[in-house]
């Protein structure tokens, strides 16, 4: 062989060897794992979907390999049809920076191993509530690139003619600022606010001591107030300003008459309205004021007069909802009679058992009066669900169970019952999460993919680990994590789906700011509604298998918009999970 063809042969080798590497480089989307890192002492499990056979191994920054496994295949194939090949690296708990190799076929996206892994996803949850508040300034010494002008100060907002009472005839103006937007639209609803700041004041009352040293960079950070409480706050103080004063019942919602356009809060300048008092938005009020009073009451000094103000609200909300037990919100029949028509998020609700349990059991712990006992129906276990907004009887079950010292001294006679029943429910949850191709809760049914699916997976987090803490029983906590692992990249589209993090993360979510602002990224911490093959939006999907139904697309309401009533549970489970596998390690 002449110089010219041993040269010629060298580039062909090289050229060989770069598309090869470039191609195995590429192929980290066919490993599926949390995109963030792992606890030490956790589980840790990658999903292959190339290979259900063969051996894997990890490799450091170095390119050690510091870790040898063999591949398994699921027990059952996934909703596409297909099994995949499970990597259990659990038993491997050396700190530090690798990625996972399948040889001669892909490498993972690197991850840590650290008992802080997840600090940054766990804070990033709750910070995001920072950057969707209404009425204030969203400054850069705490939001970087992300800060923009104050919208909407509703502090000059309309009585709508569905919502006049005594001393509030049609077109009365009232102040009702702060809050955090609902969802991508720049409205503010008080039954999603409802479990969405609940949810958030649970964070605290059930992690308290960890939660204390959870700093977020947020104006009030400075205070002596935890982080996660101030945050709450922002939201609590609007919903105060909610219920009327002449009678205690509260508006549905404040709200355009319609849906502002693709432009950032200070261009959305249209009239703004208070809509019809309602059983649910004044039920869920009530359980709302009812926990947040006996949490404040723990801070007279920061918040001197707020824990009365609170339990105030709380017991004239709920006076209005016994004697007004059926004001169901009805958008589409309210709008056959009232002008200006709403036709913003409806958050209708058909029946109101649910929250009347929801705020008995809360004013029940917060006050220990009998009277509530009677409204606090149990159901059994086949329908004992995982809550929402539109069913929150579970959020009140949860806090008999949290406090059944207070609950012991009550009435209320059931709380061994419900405790067997609620771990029926969490055993229901997890019996056979290890057998299906993603080796989570989340992936057992198709049923869990439906409009804002990402809020699914953390709320059955949520429930699993009030059942750990029940019990101390790890299968709980392990798969409260695989949940969470779901979340961050171990699922069947391969994205991360809280904005800002992952190396796959959703980049284009439905979310004002977000397409407004002229920044690449989005606003930062927000959680993705995920899949859901329903496809309400009319925007075609890549796929249609439930698991698999998403496409990152500003436009793609039904799969890709964001929620404060997602964002909760996220930063409760994600919060939670560092509480107790991070060791309150910083």
């Amino acid at each position: 062989m002449n110089l010219k063809s041993k040269f010629s042969l060298i580039i062909a080798c090289v050229a060989y060897l770069l598309v090869f590497s470039q191609a195995y480089s590429q192929n980290a989307d066919s490993i599926r794992l949390n995109q963030i890192g792992f606890y030490p002492g956790a589980p840790k499990k990658a999903i292959i979907l190339d290979a259900d056979h063969g051996i894997f191994y990890l490799e450091n920054t170095a390119g050690k390999k510091v870790f040898t496994g063999t591949i398994s295949r699921s027990v059952n194939k996934g909703f596409n049809g297909k099994y995949t090949g499970i990597a259990n690296f659990t038993q491997f708990n050396a700190t530090g920076t690798y990625k996972l190799v399948i040889p001669q076929k892909a490498e993972s996206y690197t991850f840590t191993i650290a008992n802080g892994a997840l600090k940054s996803v766990a804070d990033g949850a709750i910070k995001g509530f920072y950057y969707i508040r209404a009425s204030i300034e969203i400054k850069e010494q705490y939001a970087g690139k992300w800060h923009r002008a104050a919208g909407h100060p509703d502090d000059k907002v309309i009585i709508h003619s569905s919502a006049v009472s005594k001393g509030r005839p049609e077109g009365t103006v009232i102040s009702s600022p702060g809050g955090w937007y609902d969802a991508g639209d720049y409205n503010k609803y008080i039954v999603n606010s409802g479990i969405s700041t609940a949810t958030l004041l649970s964070l605290y009352e059930d992690f308290p001591a960890y939660m204390q040293t959870v700093k977020l960079n947020i104006p009030e950070s400075s205070n002596k107030l935890p982080d996660v409480l101030d945050e709450a706050l922002w939201n609590l103080r609007w919903m105060l300003t909610m219920q009327d004063p002449a009678d205690g019942g509260v508006y549905h919602k404040l709200t355009n008459p319609a849906f502002d356009a693709m432009i950032m809060p200070d261009q959305a300048t249209k009239p703004r309205y208070v809509v019809q008092k309602g059983t649910a938005a004044t039920l869920d009020f009530a359980a709302v004021m009812a926990q947040a009073s006996r949490i404040f009451a723990k801070f007279p000094q920061q918040l001197p007069g707020l824990a009365d103000s609170c339990r105030m609200a709380a017991t004239q909300a709920w006076d209005w909802a016994v004697k007004n037990p059926a004001v169901l919100y009805n958008q589409d029949k309210m709008n056959k009679t009232h002008e200006p028509k709403i036709v913003t998020g409806g958050y209708g609700d058909t029946k109101v058992d649910d929250e009347f349990v929801w705020a008995a059991c809360e004013l029940l712990v917060t006050t220990q009066n009998h009277i509530y006992v009677p409204y606090i129906k149990l159901v059994p276990v086949d329908a004992m669900t995982v809550p929402n907004w539109g069913d929150v009887r579970t959020m009140g079950y949860y806090t008999l169970l949290k406090h059944q010292d207070i609950v012991y001294t009550t009435a209320f006679n059931e709380l061994p019952g419900l405790q067997t029943d609620f771990l029926k429910m969490a055993d229901n949850l997890i019996a056979n999460a290890g057998d299906n191709a993603y080796q989570t809760v989340m992936n057992k049914v198709a049923k869990n993919f439906g409009w804002g699916s990402s809020s699914v997976a953390a709320n059955q987090g949520m429930a699993l680990i009030l059942a750990y803490k029940l019990t101390s029983d790890k299968k709980y906590l392990d798969n409260a994590l695989a949940n969470l692992d779901y979340l961050l990249g171990r699922n069947g589209t391969g994205y991360c789906y809280l904005t800002g993090f992952g190396h796959k993360p959703v980049m284009h979510p439905h979310h004002r700011p977000s397409v407004a602002d002229g920044i690449e990224e989005p606003v930062p911490g927000l959680l993705s509604g995920g899949p859901n093959p329903g496809r309400q939006d009319k925007v075609p999907t890549p796929s249609s298998v439930p698991d698999e139904a998403f496409i990152d697309d500003e436009n793609a309401y039904a799969v890709n918009e964001i929620a404060i009533n997602w964002n909760a549970p996220m930063a409760y489970l994600a919060n939670a999970i560092q509480a107790l596998e991070g060791k309150q390690k910083k």
